[in-house]
């Protein structure tokens, strides 16, 4: 659609779509630079995927919070560590942008009262790549903000993910984790008279020009469509497709819709308006994955902390490590799916050292009563491991090899087999020590599992600009991208934790600088 044809209803200098972490830094950075700024939210509660994160971390190396400490980290070393593992993959200046970007916007940001960070350790990913931080001195998260500095915002900040998926009365007393980043970004951005933000109003389509320029969009509020104008630019946070079975199918992606850790609304419209305007994407069959715990409600969702059990196949065999970080754990295994070793769901096998609940330290989703998983199929048990292979469908002679193993292994210290507690983040849940138990006290359980993400990470590709790239590699004008609409610039890999939100966060304020530039 060209501009002649849309009749502005109004008309700012920057049009945002997405509300989760990114969207709004782009938001509070344009407003604090002077632009006139919109945001659009498609669903009736800001903060997107961010709003679900449990730390709301970011990753960036030699950041102020860090280097207020003495750590000794440099960008310089971060970046060896990050190409090492993310490789040529993806263009290596806009993974120079990421790594050297954190910093310098978190000074940005903290020069604003209301936008605060602290210190939260959290290890580099792949320990023995070069430069990895082992004492995780480059992830940070937002201070948590008291509901009493906003009461205003509790009922509208998404999230915690007990609130939308178990009916738990929100908290009262503080936002955390992604939930505190929102809530502070919302705080930071209130008093501009230059910026709004409306939920409800989903994207439609982009508008151009003759020329091919993107001046602004069609969006659909409260049920009726507005035409917004954007004469500096449209900034697209609006997260991935993660939540669209059918684009799912069409590039790719394995797992289900309903497993992801994504809104519902994430459904790849902000995706597909650009691709409508001639943008070019990468990355599409890519997800930021993990093991999903599967609950009574049907879905599977991420978890990680897995200090005890073992995984088995369906032919009652172990096939992975464990304790491996969640994305590349996960990768292995759809690897094994995808060449027909693995069948979902697969097993957690477990002893009764835990009164017959999974050794998981952090399910996201908080566990219900162990009778609704057992009444779904999910918890099941036997008093000894043939009992339990015949409640689970794998041969019993198997199990009973693959546990014996297993506990010949842990008492010689080592998983020679499949490296488990080989890597430091191995050991991050188990205080140093090897990550494993035997398999010993009867009755012995099993918990079903299946595949998570936390949103795909295939999009628009871009420049170092946070500029949407045409299939000609030509900038579009007026059209930008961040977070998980855009090409992750961490390509199929997941360098540590932080970086989903890291990089929506610093690619958003990029897009706002370079349009107010």
């Amino acid at each position: 659609m060209t501009d002649s044809e849309a009749g502005f209803d109004e008309v700012v200098d920057v049009l945002v779509v997405g509300s989760g972490g990114g969207g709004l830094c782009g938001t509070y950075t344009a407003a604090r630079e002077g632009l006139t700024v919109s945001l659009i939210e498609a669903s009736d509660r800001f903060g997107g995927t961010t709003a679900y994160s449990a730390g709301g971390g970011m990753w960036y190396p030699a950041n102020p919070v860090y280097q207020r400490e003495g750590v000794d980290d440099t960008v310089e070393d971060a970046l060896e560590y990050y190409r090492a593992v993310v490789g040529d993959r993806t263009p290596a200046a806009l993974q120079e942008t990421y790594v050297f970007g954190g910093a310098p916007l978190i000074e940005y940001l903290e020069r604003d009262p209301c936008l605060s960070f602290e210190a939260y350790p959290w290890i580099d990913y792949f320990g023995t790549a070069p430069k990895a931080r082992l004492d995780g001195k480059r992830h940070i998260i937002p201070t948590p903000l008291p509901v009493s500095e906003a009461p205003e915002l509790r009922e509208v900040v998404r999230g915690p993910l007990d609130t939308d998926r178990l009916g738990v009365e929100q908290p009262d007393d503080l936002f955390i984790g992604g939930r505190a980043l929102v809530a502070r970004f919302l705080k930071a951005i209130e008093p501009f008279e230059n910026a709004s933000v409306h939920l409800n109003s989903t994207l439609r389509e982009l508008i151009t020009d003759e020329s091919g320029r993107v001046v602004g969009a069609v969006v659909e509020r409260d049920g009726a469509r507005v035409r917004i104008g954007a004469e500096r630019g449209v900034l697209l946070t609006a997260g991935g497709f993660e939540a669209n079975q059918a684009l799912r199918t069409e590039y790719g992606v394995p797992g289900r819709a309903n497993d992801t850790m994504g809104p519902r609304t994430n459904d790849g419209s902000a995706l597909l308006a650009a691709l409508a305007v001639g943008a070019d994407a990468d990355l599409l069959d890519q997800a930021w994955w993990s093991p999903g715990m599967s609950h009574p409600d049907g879905r599977s969702a991420f978890a990680l902390g897995f200090v005890g059990g073992i995984f088995v196949n369906q032919n009652g065999e172990r096939f992975v490590n464990e304790s491996a970080p969640y994305d590349s754990l996960a990768r292995t295994m759809l690897a094994q799916v995808e060449a027909g070793d693995l069948t979902a769901p697969y097993w957690m096998v477990y002893d009764d050292a835990e009164d017959g609940r999974p050794p998981v330290l952090a399910s996201n989703v908080t566990m219900v009563e162990t009778e609704k998983y057992q009444d779904a199929g999910l918890w099941r048990t036997g008093e000894t491991l043939e009992e339990l292979a015949r409640n689970i469908g794998v041969p019993g002679e198997a199990l009973v090899a693959t546990v014996g193993r297993f506990n010949e292994l842990v008492a010689s210290g080592q998983d020679t087999d499949f490296g488990r507690g080989d890597e430091a983040y191995d050991r991050l849940f188990s205080g140093g020590e090897a990550p494993f138990a035997a398999l010993e006290q009867g009755p012995f359980h099993a918990a079903a599992f299946g595949f998570s993400d936390l949103g795909t990470k295939g999009g628009l590709r871009t420049d170092v600009h946070a500029r949407v790239l045409d299939r000609n590699g030509l900038a579009i004008p007026g059209l930008y991208a961040a977070g998980n609409t855009m090409a992750a610039p961490s390509g199929e890999a997941y360098p540590g934790g932080g970086n989903p939100i890291g990089t929506s966060v610093l690619f958003s304020h990029l897009a706002a600088r370079h349009m107010a530039a």
